[in-house]
Order: C-alpha cells, then sequence, then structure tokens
C-alpha cells in the first residue's frame, strides 16, 4: 500500500507558476500509475493530469492543456505537476492519486485505490 503526501501549494497571482510536488513510499512506486486532481468549494473532485507508469504517456483535462505539465521521478518516487499561467478558476485543494496499472493511467476518480491529504492553491485576480 502506497503513502502520497502533496507539498508545494500556495498563494499566487494570476499569471504566475506554482510546482506541485507528491512524494509516495510504501509501494513499488514504478508500477503505480499517478494523476492529479483538484477540488474547489462546493464542487466535486475533477481531473487534472495523468502520468503513466513509465512516464511516457501524460493525459490532461482540457481545461489545464497547454499550462500544466505532469512529470514523475521514478528513482525518486516523486510525482510534480508543474501550473504555468495560472488563473483564479485553477483555485482549489490539489490531490495526488496512484493506481497499479501496467499500461496508461485512469482519468477517473473512482479509478484510484490511494489519494493523498491535498494541498491548498489559490490564485488571485
Amino acid at each position: 500500500q502506497v503513502q502520497l503526501v502533496e507539498s508545494g501549494g500556495g498563494l499566487v497571482q494570476a499569471g504566475d507558476s506554482l510546482r506541485l510536488s507528491c512524494a509516495a513510499s510504501g509501494g513499488t512506486f514504478n508500477n503505480y500509475a499517478m494523476g492529479w486532481f483538484r477540488q474547489a468549494p462546493g464542487k466535486e473532485r475533477e481531473f487534472v493530469a495523468a502520468i503513466n507508469w513509465s512516464g511516457r504517456k501524460t493525459y490532461y483535462a482540457d481545461s489545464v492543456k497547454g499550462r500544466f505539465t505532469i512529470s514523475r521521478d521514478n528513482a525518486k518516487n516523486t510525482v510534480s505537476l508543474q501550473m504555468n499561467s495560472l488563473k483564479p478558476e485553477d483555485t482549489a485543494v490539489y490531490y495526488c492519486a496512484a493506481v497499479i496499472r501496467d499500461f496508461g493511467a485512469p482519468t477517473l476518480v473512482y479509478e484510484y485505490d490511494y489519494w493523498g491529504q491535498g494541498t491548498q492553491v489559490t490564485v488571485s485576480s
């Protein structure tokens, strides 16, 4: 069973950049597809980005495509989300998630088995 801990959230202005990190422990990291999700107040948790076990395949929500980049370092058991050109509508708690998967990476909340505690990202206008 893998444990996930996010970091890197904070308060930034519109147009700024932020990099989130997720550290995994307790499992064989390169067995897992990884995802980032976010949840704004009063809204459902939504998909942001995902990456397969090798890092060769990535997936993005249309709302972040071209602005966010997901990456992973299997040697360091980490997955990152580089967020550029941030907008106020990106404000949310961001969650890292993991699921054992040997091909692709899921984009639906229910497909992930393990979750971090979340990190707050606030973008002011």
